[in-house]
């Protein structure tokens, strides 16, 4: 068969975000998250060795990316350097939608807080 169809639920979820890690899935080299979070949530501190991607779909959130801090909402796309320490939450009213792209087959997290 030349492709695979994945439902949300046969993703590994945490209860707010779905991740898919493409070396599970027939050698993909892409993994991302689909991130669903209320008002206030948001990773803490980590970086990457590859770089990392937010579509926003819904919602606004405050991106810590190295020394600088942004304001990004639905319609924009911000995009991490490989090695940039970097967090984010929800400073919305509402959730916060959004799809966390990372540039490798598997998820590879330092975690700095």
């Amino acid at each position: 068969m030349g492709y695979t169809v994945l439902n949300r639920e046969d993703l590994h979820s945490d209860g707010t975000s779905y991740e898919f890690e493409g070396y599970l899935h027939g050698g993909t080299n892409v993994t991302f998250i689909l991130v669903d979070l209320p008002p206030g949530g948001g990773p803490r501190l980590h970086k990457h060795p590859y770089a990392e991607v937010f579509i926003i779909l819904e919602g606004r959130a405050t991106y810590t990316a190295g020394p600088d801090t942004l304001e990004a909402a639905a319609g924009q796309v911000v995009i991490v350097e490989p090695d940039t320490p970097h967090k984010f939450v929800n400073t919305g009213e509402g959730r916060l939608k959004q799809v966390d792209i990372h540039l490798n087959d598997r998820f590879v997290t330092e975690w700095l807080e």
